[in-house]
């Protein structure tokens, strides 16, 4: 197991989700990536998955994550936390989440399972 790749990855996508680089979280992520969120019938491709990261960082001016518990396995990691992110009109959201990612042995993402209440987005819809 390799915890410094996984939680370097882990530190650079989320700092890059809270900062909106776009480009960065691009690059992270392998190009048969898999993504589910809560509520979704099917795994989303690369495409349609980087589409919501774009939307996110589209409608949100401020993101932030606060870690409440990260743990390594052989491939990737889980982690929980709570998610806040505001509209410039001020509107702005809270949400707790479990998020399972894989990655692989040269720190790609491989698939992303992500666990939280969809009401909690409402107010960003």
């Amino acid at each position: 197991m390799n915890a410094q790749l996984y939680d370097d990855v882990a530190t650079r996508l989320f700092g890059a989700i809270e900062r909106g680089e776009y480009q960065t979280v691009d690059g992270m992520w392998a190009d048969d990536v898999t993504v589910w969120h809560t509520g979704d019938p099917e795994d989303n491709d690369r495409v349609r998955a980087l589409k919501v990261i774009r939307w996110f960082m589209k409608v949100t001016t401020t993101r932030s994550y606060e870690i409440l518990d990260r743990r390594f396995f052989d491939g990737g990691f889980v982690q929980q936390h709570v998610l806040r992110a505001r509209r410039s009109d001020g509107i702005s959201i809270e949400m707790r989440v479990c998020i399972v990612i894989k990655v692989n042995p040269a720190g790609l993402i491989t698939r992303i399972d992500e666990y939280f209440d969809p009401t909690d987005m409402a107010p960003l819809l």
